[in-house]
């Protein structure tokens, strides 16, 4: 991959979210982190200050809207209206994880479709394109009039665990109804066959499901989902294809949300081992014996270095 040494005009910008990744990034582009100063006041609110001129300068701001969720948009919102009024050339946003997007249509009446308002934050403030990784649903592309770079984490992923962990005789599951078309995709890299835990409350984390759809005995059973929250749906699922007969369980997800206590959950569950990729960061602290972190540092540096050279980025949508 070509780096960008030799671009001074080209700026990377990393906020709080993920300084690992964003440091990855830089290593891929060939240019290193532009400085700015995050900080608080006493009531919380956020100070931001770029700290050398960008007059003219094509921009790369790297932030997930990761936990804490509300004060990283914030961030993320300010600094690029810093980077506007500091007459930048143009606002490109690197949002490895994009927070708020499960909610992406109105499921029951007087819902809130909040995807669609971080959107129109986005757009409002000034952004001419948005790069982003995995998003929990492919619509929330067309809440955009402006370019959205939609990167994959499958090719990475699949790629990984079958250089370290085999993929013969496995089969690829979908935890619940709605993730069938992920699981697929996942599938056809591999050349798996697919099955679906037939789960119909699948945000009731009492309820293990009994049936599953598709032949997992005596399989490896390779759960893939998009992210993993709180952990129940995959420990539930795992425990469904253990009753069904699966040899093993893995566990494949492209962001590591991680809330309440979902590592010891995972740790002391029957997955063998959890793959996810670092677009969240996760703390030395809050990694656990059965965690695998694939990275994608390469894949969005490689993003940004054909976006800057006006090349096209359609080969990296599969990745």
């Amino acid at each position: 991959m070509a780096e960008l040494k030799s671009h001074p005009k080209v700026k990377l910008f990393s906020l709080n979210s993920n300084r690992p990744l964003s440091e990855a990034i830089s290593r891929a582009v060939g240019i290193p982190l532009s400085d700015a100063t995050v900080e608080k006041f006493s009531d919380d609110e956020i100070k931001i200050s770029v700290d050398e001129s960008i007059r003219g300068d094509e921009v790369y701001i790297i932030q997930s809207v990761s936990d804490p969720v509300n004060s990283n948009l914030m961030e993320l919102l300010i600094m690029v209206d810093a980077v506007r009024r500091a007459s930048a050339k143009s606002i490109n946003v690197v949002v490895p994880y994009y927070g708020y997007s499960r909610a992406d249509r109105k499921a029951r009446s007087r819902e809130p479709i909040t995807a669609k308002l971080v959107a129109s934050f986005l757009e409002m403030d000034g952004v001419d394109r948005v790069v982003t990784l995995d998003l929990h649903a492919d619509q929330i592309q067309g809440f955009f009039n402006i370019p959205v770079d939609h990167l994959r984490a499958n090719t990475l992923l699949a790629t990984y665990f079958a250089n370290k962990h085999h993929a013969e005789n496995c089969v690829i599951v979908s935890p619940d109804h709605t993730g069938v078309s992920r699981a697929r995709k996942f599938a056809e890299l591999l050349d798996a066959p697919i099955a679906i835990i037939d789960n119909r409350s699948p945000e009731d984390a009492t309820t293990v499901p009994e049936s599953v759809i598709g032949n997992v005995k005596g399989k490896i059973a390779i759960i893939v989902d998009d992210m993993i929250d709180t952990a129940f749906k995959l420990t539930i699922a795992a425990e469904t294809l253990k009753k069904a007969g699966a040899t093993n369980v893995y566990a494949v997800a492209t962001h590591a949300v991680f809330s309440g206590n979902a590592q010891e959950r995972l740790q002391q569950s029957a997955i063998e081992r959890v793959i996810v990729t670092d677009s969240i960061n996760i703390a030395k602290a809050d990694q656990f014996e059965k965690l695998e972190v694939v990275s994608v540092g390469e894949l969005f540096g490689e993003a940004i270095t054909l976006i800057h050279n006006q090349q096209s980025v359609g080969k990296l949508f599969g990745r």
